[in-house]
């Protein structure tokens, strides 16, 4: 079973989600409700959903809450990339044009704002406590980790725990509160749910660090936006990182994070010392041994079809193209 096949199986479900994330997008200014239909309609794998999906399954949680919590988790992400667009001046989302190249900048960022706070009021309908704080902490780790991102932008020094701090909070934090809010939802003693937790969090490292290593190698068309893009905006990544601590030819690697007239020629030899060093396929091992450390923490719950479509949908990630 394929990626495809996990969301064939999923796919009235995840359309529940995207029809409870077009409610979130339902306001009386007119402008909300519009951008937010242009969105949804633009695609998206709806991951976070789908793990939040697949973990309540696998808990045996299959009350509706979990399609509403899937909806917040997805309005989360949204709001995220919204703003990401907007620092990174993006022109592309998903190979159309962002909304902020659509709508400006001002109305994107709020539109953001709106997101955050709505899916926030929605968590607090629900009357959990808990699924309150971790979305709460999700979110202030997200602008956290892009803080962090940005304070370390074409700064060749960055570490490797550097770089881990920085996915976890933008990238891992999500997918491991998409998880973390099924087992919260199914009441599980605290070894299961810190156990789910764990295997989101390893599982959202694992997918930000295929996604820096595909802005590198990825069929551009594929992509939806051009190759080197993360290089472009200054932001050191698993592949660099790697390039950086195997290469002979430092000095000249850094003078060419560092510049300030970053051209084509700059990237195409960026792109050669990644290949002649091996890097991708080192990173592709790193990656490798989150997923393996994810899969680890399940074994605490019973080898069933659901842990195994869990374990599937691990496999997956390594095998993106996009």
């Amino acid at each position: 079973m394929n990626f495809q096949d996990i969301f064939k199986q999923y796919e009235d479900e995840l359309k529940q989600v995207e029809r409870e994330l077009l409610n979130i997008f339902k306001s009386e200014a007119a402008l909300i409700p519009t951008i937010g239909a242009y969105i949804v309609n633009s695609g998206g794998k709806r991951i976070r959903p789908l793990f939040l999906l697949l973990s309540a399954d696998l808990v045996g949680y299959k009350e509706y809450k979990r399609v509403i919590m899937a909806a917040v988790i997805e309005a989360l992400h949204t709001a995220s990339l919204l703003h990401d667009d907007v620092v990174d001046e993006a022109e592309l989302r998903r190979g159309k044009a962002s909304a902020n190249k659509i709508w400006g900048n001002q109305v994107t960022v709020l539109l953001g704002d709106y997101l955050y706070a709505k899916a926030l009021h929605i968590s607090v309908t629900q009357e959990s406590f808990p699924i309150m704080e971790a979305l709460s902490m999700a979110t202030s780790q997200m602008a956290e980790g892009e803080i962090l991102q940005l304070m370390k932008a074409g700064d060749p020094t960055i570490t490797f725990e550097e770089y881990i701090k920085i996915i976890t909070g933008k990238t891992a934090g999500l997918i491991r509160t998409a998880c973390r809010i099924a087992g919260i939802l199914a009441e599980l003693p605290d070894d299961k749910l810190q156990a789910l937790t764990e295997f989101g969090n390893n599982i959202g490292i694992a997918f930000q660090m295929v996604d820096d290593i595909l802005d590198y190698v990825a069929d551009e068309t594929k992509l939806g936006k051009k190759l080197g893009t993360d290089l472009r905006e200054g932001k050191i990544t698993l592949p660099l990182i790697e390039l950086i601590r195997k290469a002979h030819e430092k000095e000249e690697i850094i003078s060419i994070i560092k510049s300030d007239n970053f051209s084509e020629e700059r990237l195409s030899k960026i792109l050669e010392y990644l290949k002649q060093y091996g890097c991708i396929e080192s990173s592709m091992e790193i990656v490798r041994q989150f997923i393996e450390k994810a899969k680890k923490a399940l074994y605490i719950f019973p080898d069933t079809d659901e842990r195994k479509l869990l374990f599937k949908l691990a496999d997956y990630i390594t095998s993106r193209n996009k």
